[in-house]
């Protein structure tokens, strides 16, 4: 039987959990696509699950809720070997092995073809960046041009593609970071970013003459009621992250915490949202320069445990990307 790579977990806990194994590589059905991986990118819910917080996980498991490569086999005949496909979500990583190998079998509905000439580092790093990002603003948020835009944790890599998509959509955009220095003033402001502000955990008071009709909170829970407060009457806070890495509020009164007016809602985006996604649109812009993409690190599949690290103690700087070759 043919073998493949893969980082595999068999039980919950440290980057050290991921091993580097040998094992078969699976087999398509007539609805499935087999996919040799050239490029992931990685996740924050894989640092989640790998955490042991994603119920009804089985160990062991491969992680990675999606993947960029060519088609190996496809017996249904809906894409053609050699064809450059990205796929995301739909149980990958968590109902059945994801991204994180040479190869990958995944349901040829959750596939998208590409049509693009970029490196892989930058297609590993976009379908779930981009999916987040572009459902997150036009799906959530419902963004105009003439809206004023807050991304509440601004370097993260949703964030930084955010920004990029909403500057290039005609937005004021601000972007928040905890960190005051130039170089990370300088990252937000190569993403778009009109307006860079220092998170001290009060962001509110900081803008409350200047209000934003539309805010993504990515952070979570720890700056939602503060990034409530820098809405406008009627705007609308998005809340897509959670890398602040605390899931639930101590208490939680709705009257209380969120403004007159203001609408809150989530965003978390699914195998239909990745198909929705303009992909092929999305890497034209990139590979024209307009749409800006900040990959921070990247790695080969057997520096997985050094990537999650990186990750875990959020050194990157950009989207972490893992090669497979």
């Amino acid at each position: 039987m043919a073998t493949m790579k893969a980082a595999v977990i068999h039980e919950p806990g440290g980057p050290e959990v991921l091993k580097l194994e040998n094992i078969p590589i699976p087999t398509p059905k007539d609805d499935e696509v087999l996919i040799h991986v050239k490029a992931f990118g990685l996740n924050r819910s894989e640092l989640f699950t790998r955490q042991g917080h994603s119920p009804g996980v089985k160990f062991p498991r491969v992680l990675g809720i999606e993947a960029s490569g060519v088609v190996d086999k496809c017996p249904g005949g809906q894409f053609e070997p050699g064809q450059k496909v990205a796929t995301a979500m739909g149980g990958m990583g968590r109902a059945f092995d994801g991204g994180y190998a040479e190869y990958t079998c995944v349901k040829a509905s959750n596939v998208q073809a590409l049509d693009t000439n970029l490196d892989w580092t930058i297609i590993g790093a976009v379908p779930e960046m981009l999916q987040t990002a572009y459902g997150s603003l036009f799906k959530a948020l419902h963004l105009t041009p003439k809206d004023r835009l807050l991304v509440r944790g601004g370097t993260t890599s949703v964030g930084l593609a955010a920004a990029a998509i909403a500057k290039n959509h005609g937005c004021f955009v601000a972007s928040t970071s905890r960190n005051s220095s130039q170089a990370t003033a300088d990252l937000l402001k190569k993403s778009g970013v009109d307006q860079v502000i220092v998170d001290d955990g009060k962001v509110a008071a900081q803008v409350k003459d200047h209000k934003f009709d539309k805010v993504l909170e990515l952070i979570g829970t720890v700056t939602l009621e503060d990034s409530l407060q820098c809405a406008v009457g009627g705007g609308i806070v998005c809340m897509t992250g959670i890398v602040g890495n605390k899931w639930t509020f101590d208490s939680f009164a709705p009257m209380d915490v969120i403004p007159n007016t203001v609408c809150l809602t989530v965003y978390s985006g699914g195998p239909d949202e990745f198909k929705e996604t303009p992909l092929n649109d999305l890497l034209k812009q990139i590979e024209d320069g307009t749409l800006p993409v900040q990959v921070g690190k990247v790695f080969k599949l057997d520096q997985i445990v050094e990537a999650h690290d990186t990750m875990e103690k959020n050194l990157a700087r950009g989207k972490i990307v893992v090669l497979t070759e």
